[in-house]
């Protein structure tokens, strides 16, 4: 346990750094790619300072990893240009090229960017504060992702291969591309939670502007080169800059015909207004979430303590899927907070290159004072810290804070803290929790705590209704990745998984005619020619 009041004895001066972990030069991004080029950039960039910092003899100062470009309009819109030239109304090379054709362009892309984990794990680590090994689990589950999202793609298409005859109509029914989509993620998980959208969006045939976030923007440098050389002139391009700056303009040309969003609900709510015909456009959104654990009076405490650390302080909290609230039964309530308390001190707190970290800095440099004031706000309404050094800070980490009991009239019984804090409200009649779910206004997860079955049938059948996922003895998380992704309200639009994905970036389109001598003829003569991508009966293995 650290001494009180020197959390800054976590950070460490440059050469105690060890060198396997050491980034071996700043990355100063001068380039992006659009219209199948790389350009060079000559104009105003943005510093990327590490929330890892630095002893000095000046004090401690956020490490300096390199700057990226700060495009404008312009080249805003020539990338748009260039993504509505590529997919030319359903015309260009990409959206009516072969699925076969399309996922060897994806698979080279895959062997190309595995060449590059090295650099884009340790980026990862040094631009958001992650893990090393959470890092390397990330730069892996997104790979897999990738191969499992091809596996999907294979699957649906044999399943289209064959004729469907109904009422003397003859039709293949099949899946096509929506046009250009705008893709932006999220900084939390920069690389996987870009993926779960950007691929599947481009294996279906679609077009791309990707804009990446503004935390984790470095670590998609090193694979620009694998977009450009496995895909089509135009195919994915990506835009650099202020969002607020070169977004808008995008959306107001209305040749965006997808919006897929990881981040905040009033951000996708502002940017849907702008497309001159909303009923063209799809979103395909990952927003805000509050989810709550119910730890009934007939849960298992250690269990639930045990499931509530994972949940809150995975990654600092900082997950859309974390626990954010925590609903305790007042007869439990003192013994969960003393056993809470206790597991939280035993996690560990450094830098993201040390071994068994669990704890690290914050990439976000508002965060700590927002989380302050949060804190700050409950201990006014009669809250309490209860664990040992709780929201304690020292420039980008903050110390996780377990504060009880806390109600309506705090901010952190509503607002989504996204960050290492832990609401504890105590509660008699189940009512209170199911209203709490009932007037939030996201709906993304909650967990149950309960061994008594018939406690949690009464309560899966109306929460099942607020949320997407009930978890039962169980933290919110996303995966397995084959499981619908999805919220209620303000949480989501759209469906995130493996198979959902597909289907979200794309919409079914089917070839029909009446079945007579002359069309049996005609379609045979198509099939037999392998003249047509859509209408086939290939098989792909």
């Amino acid at each position: 346990m650290f001494p009180k009041n020197q959390l800054d004895s976590i950070f460490v001066e440059e050469d105690q750094i060890p060198e396997e972990f050491k980034l071996s030069e700043e990355v100063h991004q001068r380039e992006y790619l659009s219209n199948g080029e790389m350009h060079t950039w000559s104009g105003e960039v943005h510093e990327v300072l590490s929330p890892v910092c630095i002893r000095t003899e000046t004090g401690l100062q956020r490490k300096l990893i390199g700057t990226y470009p700060l495009c404008s309009e312009k080249e805003a819109d020539a990338a748009l240009q260039a993504a509505v030239k590529a997919y030319d109304n359903g015309r260009g090379e990409w959206p009516t090229m072969s699925v076969a054709d399309r996922i060897y362009c994806v698979e080279q892309f895959t062997h190309r960017i595995i060449e590059k984990k090295a650099v884009v794990v340790k980026l990862l680590m040094w631009e958001i504060g992650k893990s090393y090994a959470d890092s390397l689990k990330e730069f892996d589950r997104t790979v897999e992702y990738i191969y499992a999202t091809i596996d999907a793609l294979k699957d649906l298409d044999r399943q289209s291969s064959k004729f469907s005859i109904e009422q003397g109509i003859v039709a293949q029914i099949r899946r096509s591309p929506l046009g250009v989509v705008l893709c932006m993620g999220p900084f939390n998980y920069p690389l996987n939670e870009t993926f779960t959208t950007l691929i599947p969006a481009l294996i279906m045939g679609n077009t791309l502007l990707f804009k990446p976030p503004k935390h984790g923007t470095l670590l998609h440098y090193p694979l620009l080169e694998a977009f450009r050389d496995c895909f089509p002139k135009g195919v994915v391009n990506t835009i650099y800059g202020r969002g607020n700056k070169i977004i808008p303009d995008l959306m107001k040309s209305g040749q965006v015909n997808v919006l897929t969003l990881i981040g905040s609900s009033k951000v996708a709510n502002e940017l849907k207004k702008l497309h001159p015909k909303v009923n063209r456009l799809r979103a395909i959104l990952g927003l805000d979430a509050k989810n709550a654990a119910i730890i009934t009076s007939k849960a298992d405490v250690k269990l639930a303590v045990q499931e509530t650390v994972l949940g809150a302080l995975s990654f600092n909290g900082q997950r859309c899927t974390a626990l954010k609230i925590i609903f305790i039964h007042s007869s439990l309530a003192e013994g969960f907070l003393e056993e809470l308390s206790a597991e939280v001190a035993k996690l560990k707190i450094g830098m993201p290159w040390e071994q068994g970290v669990a704890l690290t800095p914050l990439p976000e440099p508002h965060k700590p004072a927002y989380l302050k004031e949060c804190i700050a706000d409950a201990l006014a309404n009669g809250a309490r810290v209860v664990n040992a050094h709780g929201g304690e800070s020292c420039e980008s980490f903050v110390y996780p804070a377990v504060v009880y009991p806390v109600d309506k009239n705090m901010k952190l019984y509503t607002e989504e803290q996204f960050g290492p804090v832990i609401p504890v409200v105590p509660f008699n009649d189940l009512e209170e929790p199911i209203q709490y779910l009932i007037d939030s206004t996201h709906g993304q997860q909650v967990s149950i705590f309960s061994n008594d079955d018939e406690e949690v049938a009464a309560l899966i059948d109306p929460l099942v209704n607020q949320v997407s996922r009930v978890n039962i003895n169980c933290q919110c998380q996303r995966g397995p990745d084959v499981f619908p992704f999805t919220g209620r309200k303000d949480s989501a639009e759209g469906t995130l998984s493996v198979v959902d994905a597909l289907r979200s970036f794309s919409i079914r389109s089917l070839v029909a005619t009446k079945l007579n001598d002359s069309n049996k003829h005609l379609i045979n003569e198509i099939v037999d020619s392998n003249s047509s991508n859509f209408l086939s009966t290939k098989y792909l293995f």
